[in-house]
């Protein structure tokens, strides 16, 4: 799995997907994210720092254990979150979507890797650049907890999840919490995009790919799902709904 290099940064620009300052107000995810607290002046000031990021399906953001230098700010495509665990196996921590921040926490190294399921565009930063312009913002400090307190209740939903429930409550569960968060995208819909494999899919939840594949055929074949291409179109919200909250 090959990092990016240098090769994908372009030079300093004022905005996410190299558009003027006064367009970022205009960007899809801004207010997904912190920039979602951010004045005018401010995005500016930020934009200064940010550099555009560039990848393709299946390259590195981040690795694990590498010294954590820098900041990420998705602005489309999806990415695959992991650790590899001392025997080898991977366990997927988590899915990030557009308007996602990667790298914020305080630790030295990173505690996951970061690959691209898809083509994905992000803003980078300095770490130590970003660090310095929020500790002068109160009230993007204040975004930034809400946007931590956020991923917190995900992921205590997710040990729930590898808790008590069975395998077709977990494979549920997975898809409302997904469609919850493409719905935040204003894709409300009831076709929920898959841009990760089965596999990834057991690696998050605990399951053998097998498990995986064998609850979506019978969701399918008890006509509370229809699998297409990239995704799956939920027939039965309601079973699926019952199903994710048992």
């Amino acid at each position: 799995m090959a990092s990016h290099s240098d090769a994908n940064l372009a030079p300093l620009t004022l905005c996410p997907n190299n558009k003027a300052a006064t367009h970022c107000e205009q960007c899809r995810v801004r207010s997904l994210s912190l920039c979602g607290a951010l004045e005018p002046d401010e995005l500016f000031e930020l934009d200064r720092l940010s550099r555009p990021l560039s990848l393709s399906a299946r390259e590195t953001i981040f690795e694990q254990d590498e010294l954590a230098q820098n900041v990420f700010n998705i602005t489309a495509g999806s990415a695959r979150l992991y650790r590899l665990l001392p025997d080898g196996r991977r366990q997927i921590v988590g899915f990030a979507l557009p308007g996602d921040f990667l790298g914020l926490s305080l630790t030295e190294r990173n505690t996951f890797s970061a690959d691209a399921l898809t083509p994905l565009t992000a803003c980078q930063f300095s770490r130590q650049a970003f660090s310095d312009f929020v500790d002068a913002k109160p009230h993007v400090l204040r975004k930034l907890h809400q946007l931590a307190s956020h991923e917190l209740s995900m992921a205590q939903e997710q040990m729930v999840i590898l808790g008590r429930r069975t395998a077709e409550e977990k494979i549920a569960a997975f898809l409302i919490g997904l469609r919850k968060r493409w719905a935040r995208l204003s894709q409300q819909s009831v076709t929920i995009p898959l841009p990760m494999t089965r596999q990834d899919i057991g690696d998050f939840l605990g399951l053998t790919v097998e498990t995986v594949s064998r609850m979506m055929t019978r969701l399918a074949r008890e006509k509370a799902l229809l699998i297409v291409p990239d995704g799956v179109r939920l027939l039965d919200v309601k079973r699926i709904e019952a199903l994710a909250e048992s």
